[in-house]
């Protein structure tokens, strides 16, 4: 998605628009190498420094980062089956905390070089965890939601299809484990998709899916993907999934926002900000996320996702203060799209910060007028 980032280039393009955009790139350039722009979020406004946004997580969860801390201190797996068995049956923030788990345990492995022997320690708490308590269906979940990630590091290896068969075994045995959870069904949405399976056989597996959680956010999310243009549909079957899933929402439900991941999955590659951002689909799909964020409980697991999703979005459309009241709420936790999807994901959210308090700033906004989250 980096490539999303450069906008159209400036041939045939007048001053007006042209110098704007310069200067406004060369912030995002800036903020990803770390320079100082402009908005420092230390000048008044409360913002966490660039170095201490946390990539892990989309918005806090002071529980499953106690947990985490206590693992990377101990490397004892007790501590996130703990965390999964008290999250029970709520399953969008269960969705959440395996991923952010298994992810824990896939980047500890990744950094970690073999020593003598061959042996690698990063990530030994799952291996442990398996070991010793094979029936805990917290343990098989985060197991197959590390594979998938693992395949995914290289989609290109001769190991890949191997990787996503051994996760699909995973998510099975953790299906038995917990017959009434979504959650092995979500992670087999990723391995479906990245076998390339038929449509006829993603929508079996949707199927028991929506038998167990109709209007799970997270689950739709992962979903999506599938139905786009770079996998296995096209724009037309996306957004009919998306549209959907929205129209058919219970209340207080975060799908009405699903429409505007669906644009973000096509959006192409060069643009104009103001032929695009600020068109009649953007927009449509910008209020579509905001009427979800405020009908859904203030606390939902998912919103900090869309909240993230629209700080971009809003960014682009040079709608300053909504983006500047998206980042009050989120604010010191990056681990969601579209920054996920950069190299640098906190340096690409600080870009898009700094843009905003500029574009603010540029309106008349200060730092008084402005109240962070207390």
């Amino acid at each position: 998605m980096d490539a999303l980032l450069v906008l159209l280039a400036a041939i045939m393009l007048g001053g007006f628009v042209f110098l704007p955009w310069m200067r406004r790139r060369r912030a995002v350039q800036h903020a990803r190498e770390g320079l100082v722009v402009a908005g420092d979020p230390m000048a008044g406004y409360g913002f966490v420094p660039l170095e201490e946004l946390d990539v892990r997580l989309p918005g806090p969860d002071p529980e499953l980062a106690e947990a985490l801390a206590e693992m990377r201190r101990t490397h004892d797996w007790r501590p996130a089956a703990e965390l999964l068995k008290s999250t029970g049956d709520d399953w969008e923030r269960r969705w959440q905390r395996v991923q952010t788990l298994a992810g824990a345990a896939a980047f500890e492995l990744a950094g970690d070089p073999a020593g003598a022997g061959g042996r690698r320690t990063g990530g030994i708490w799952l291996r442990t965890w398996r070991t010793e308590a094979p029936k805990d269906p917290g343990g098989a979940q985060t197991h197959a939601q590390f594979l998938v990630f693992q395949a995914l590091r290289d989609p290109g290896s001769q190991d890949f299809r191997m990787i996503l068969e051994e996760a699909r075994t995973v998510c099975r045995e953790a299906g038995l484990l917990a017959p009434g959870s979504p959650i092995p069904y979500l992670t087999e949405l990723a391995v479906s998709r990245g076998l390339g399976e038929r449509p006829a056989d993603y929508e079996e597996l949707w199927s028991k899916v929506v038998q167990r959680a109709p209007h799970h956010m997270g689950a739709h999310l992962a979903a999506l993907p599938y139905w786009s243009e770079k996998w296995h549909g096209s724009r037309k079957d996306a957004e009919a999934f998306a549209e959907r899933a929205a129209s058919g929402a219970p209340a207080k439900s975060l799908l009405p926002a699903l429409p505007l991941f669906a644009v973000y999955e096509h959006l192409p590659e060069a643009n104009m900000v103001r032929g695009l951002y600020q068109s009649a689909v953007v927009e449509r799909a910008i209020e579509g996320a905001h009427f979800a964020l405020r009908e859904a409980p203030a606390d939902h697991p998912m919103a900090p996702h869309v909240r993230h999703l629209l700080v971009w979005f809003l960014v682009r459309a040079e709608r300053y203060a909504e983006a500047m009241e998206q980042l009050r709420l989120v604010d010191g936790h990056v681990g969601a799209v579209p920054w996920s999807y950069g190299r640098s994901p906190a340096a690409e959210y600080a870009a898009y910060r700094a843009l905003a308090i500029a574009g603010w700033e540029q309106l008349g906004g200060t730092p008084a007028d402005f109240r962070p989250r207390g």
